[in-house]
């Protein structure tokens, strides 16, 4: 069960009869992108997220109540305020390290998998709750904080764009298309002015 197929809730996120999995918020500011590591205009010093913090926010959010997949991208995106959507091909092998390890296990649930914790993922859990921290709140380490507010934006109105594209009409998405077309030209048109004197 690969990543994006029913182990990741199935229809609605790049399974049979659902979109293509929304890209992430921040992609931008991946390793080589504009804005991230190796890439222009980058920030040396921001702090990746790495496989050890997926599988520490996978035993966290498995420790509230039981989650497949996509909903762990969900969670983890909403508690980093859009800064952190990790993507499947993270998330899925996250999930089978921790299965064979003993401290989750899956069950087969409305053409999905829910996850949940062991009694040894608890106890896991319990013993290394500090350690474990809160990685969600790590993602925007490094970000000047005009970068955050403005990924924060980017995050809701690709996620209002999403509603329209799945809920609306035919002449609704032709307008939001009009609209994000609009909107691209004035962020160039941003970067083609002369920028503001320092005060």
């Amino acid at each position: 069960m690969g990543p994006g197929g029913p182990g990741f809730g199935g229809p609605g996120f790049g399974g049979p009869g659902g979109p293509p999995p929304f890209p992430p918020m921040f992609g931008m500011f991946g390793p080589g992108g504009p804005g991230g590591p190796g890439g222009p205009g980058g920030f040396r010093r921001r702090r990746r997220m790495g496989r050890g913090d997926v599988r520490a926010a996978i035993l966290l959010l498995l420790a509230e109540e039981p989650r497949n997949g996509y909903q762990v991208i969900q969670e983890l995106e909403a508690r980093s305020e859009g800064l952190w959507r990790p993507s499947p091909g993270s998330v899925y092998p996250a999930f089978q390290m921790l299965a064979d390890e003993g401290f989750v296990r899956g069950e087969s649930k409305d053409g999905g998998t829910l996850y949940e914790l062991t009694d040894a993922g608890r106890a896991h859990v319990e013993e290394n709750r500090e350690a474990l921290g809160s990685p969600w709140q790590q993602a925007g380490a490094g970000f000047p904080p005009g970068m955050i507010e403005v990924g924060k934006s980017l995050a809701q109105v690709a996620h209002a764009a999403k509603q329209v594209m799945q809920a609306g009409t035919e002449a609704q998405v032709a307008e939001a298309g009009k609209v994000l077309a609009e909107t691209r030209r004035s962020l160039y048109r941003i970067l083609a002015e002369d920028a503001p004197a320092d005060e």
